[in-house]
């Protein structure tokens, strides 16, 4: 996850309540014992997805803390239940590696939570503290985020809206890289969804996420995209109309124009894989021949290196504000100056596309 700074305004002396669902009594207890403290408070638990939205209806709580397998009615739908109804910030919290979880809990986002962190270890355990600081932090962070209601409908690739009518002057895009946050996998389905199987140009991602879940996530969003998605190897060479993601805990970078670099370097921002090394890593080998994208995120993450990347003249992309789940990282390249484009996640495809049209003319693509 990226650094613990955040453009979110922690009202630190707010009690968050918190409601905790988990099939297990004894997960119950220890989620609920490891994150009751200052500023937080425990209001009840479910068994499953049927109490907890039962418990939302007449106690609303201000984060919900959601597994995702338990009988009777799961993590799924009851996301899906509570988002169609009073919509309350949900966090997927799993213990599970097994790969059809994973792949759930990104069907659990595409319906409307916000995050996905481990369940923290156990008391005792070398990684005790730091994953019940991260779920803490978590909790902090999504209690502010102001939801929606979502309205029950069925899954369909989301319609696009068309870029603003202006044309900056840019080189030939012949790579597409992209960083996101939290809040980046729904963003990431409706941008590559809405890119073609013959994209004119390879697309490099670095999406911060607790480890284990990058391939259920490409499951996931291999189910919309078009293009092949895969978990990058070093030195390979990146191919037009491919997608490639920085694996767990490594750097991402390019080389020579056109080959994978992978590195465990120290983490930059609080994260590895991080979007500044990915961004300069583009800004140093395709100059002004590039397009870099900023999603919603905490932190800084990108920023300063995606004004590098327009100094080079590369087009540069930030979300817009009322679209993101965190305005961290898109915000602070706008307050650098480092944006040429703020726009939507559904503005975004089209926008790739139209920059791109000169390669694509080149190389014969339609």
């Amino acid at each position: 996850m990226a650094d613990s700074q955040s453009t979110i305004n922690i009202r630190q002396s707010t009690i968050i309540k918190v409601l905790v669902v988990d099939d297990s009594p004894t997960a119950r207890e220890f989620i609920a014992h490891a994150i009751t403290g200052p500023g937080i408070r425990v209001i009840g638990t479910a068994s499953d997805g049927n109490e907890a939205v039962e418990f939302v209806k007449r106690i609303r709580p201000d984060v919900i803390t959601m597994d995702i397998y338990m009988p009777g009615m799961g993590g799924l739908e009851a996301t899906r239940r509570i988002m169609e109804t009073n919509p309350v910030p949900i966090i997927i919290v799993s213990g599970n590696w097994d790969p059809r979880e994973v792949e759930t809990t990104f069907l659990a986002m595409e319906a409307g939570a916000l995050a996905i962190v481990h369940r923290p270890q156990g008391i005792g355990h070398p990684g005790h503290e730091a994953t019940v600081r991260e779920l803490i932090e978590t909790l902090r962070l999504m209690s502010e985020v102001k939801v929606v209601r979502r309205w029950p409908s069925v899954r369909t690739t989301v319609a696009e809206a068309p870029a603003p009518p202006r044309s900056l002057p840019h080189g030939e895009i012949e790579l597409v890289a992209i960083g996101a946050s939290t809040g980046g996998p729904p963003v990431l389905q409706t941008i590559l969804s809405g890119l073609p199987r013959d994209f004119p140009a390879p697309v490099l991602i670095v999406q911060h996420m607790a480890t284990g879940f990058l391939q259920g996530m490409l499951d996931w969003l291999g189910e919309t995209c078009r293009m092949p998605l895969k978990i990058a190897a070093f030195g390979e060479n990146v191919l037009p109309g491919h997608v490639y993601f920085a694996p767990d805990g490594h750097h991402m970078g390019i080389e020579n124009r056109n080959k994978i670099f992978l590195t465990a370097e120290a983490p930059e921002h609080g994260a590895r894989p991080s979007v500044s090394y990915l961004f300069r890593s583009v800004a140093k080998s395709y100059g002004g021949n590039a397009a870099g994208v900023l999603l919603t995120g905490m932190g800084r993450d990108g920023a300063e290196e995606m004004k590098v990347l327009k100094e080079k003249g590369a087009a540069t992309i930030a979300q817009d504000r009322e679209s993101s789940v965190v305005y961290g990282m898109p915000a602070a390249a706008v307050e650098l100056g480092a944006a040429d484009y703020v726009l939507s996640p559904q503005q975004i495809p089209a926008a790739l596309r139209d920059l791109t049209k000169k390669r694509a003319f080149r190389t014969g693509t339609p």
